[in-house]
């Protein structure tokens, strides 16, 4: 049994004026949030994490994570004020793959975007949300909500490819500076 990372955000789960603000193409919440799960679970399995970078939804979470396949691991986001006293992180570091050199590769994940992030001159990744798509990368980071990737997750071998494509914008482990 293969079980996979995923990452997403976004999903604004029962928020009606998402559908406006982002011009999603549903006629109501009830059929965006049908298809959000329906998405969710044709790529997650019940086995695989999915690391969910905020604004998860508006109202009662547990009504839309009893449906949801993966464990889900959420960050606070900008929308998720109803938690009340639940605290939860807002970032969050893992270290899920090697890189090109045999070491850990950090992954910096947050609802907001950073300019310069845990170990982002030795070319670490940062993954975010709160944006919609309107933010273009910068350097090694880039946005996992769902406008994003066509209302789904985003697996981690997804995200490596995406990844492989883009340029730190200072890479001290390939820097003359350390040889020294």
């Amino acid at each position: 049994m293969s079980k996979t990372i995923w990452f997403t955000a976004d999903t604004h789960f029962g928020h009606a004026n998402i559908i406006k603000y982002c011009h999603r193409p549903f006629a109501n919440v009830e059929a965006m949030d049908e298809f959000l799960i329906l998405n969710w679970n044709s790529a997650v399995s019940p086995y695989d994490t999915v690391y969910h970078l905020g604004d998860f939804a508006q109202g009662d979470m547990g009504k839309y994570l009893v449906r949801l396949n993966g464990h889900i691991i959420i960050l606070k986001g900008s929308h998720d004020r109803q938690w009340g006293n639940l605290e939860k992180d807002s970032i969050l570091r893992i270290s899920p793959l090697d890189d090109e050199y045999g070491n850990p590769r950090m992954i910096v994940m947050c609802h907001y975007s950073m300019r310069s992030w845990h170990l982002s001159h030795f070319a670490s990744w940062h993954l975010f949300g709160h944006h919609h798509g309107k933010l273009p990368p910068y350097g090694l980071s880039f946005d996992v909500g769902v406008d994003c990737w066509n209302y789904a997750p985003i697996s981690l071998e997804d995200v490596a490819e995406k990844m492989s494509k883009l340029k730190p914008i200072v890479d001290f482990r390939k820097s003359s500076l350390l040889a020294n």
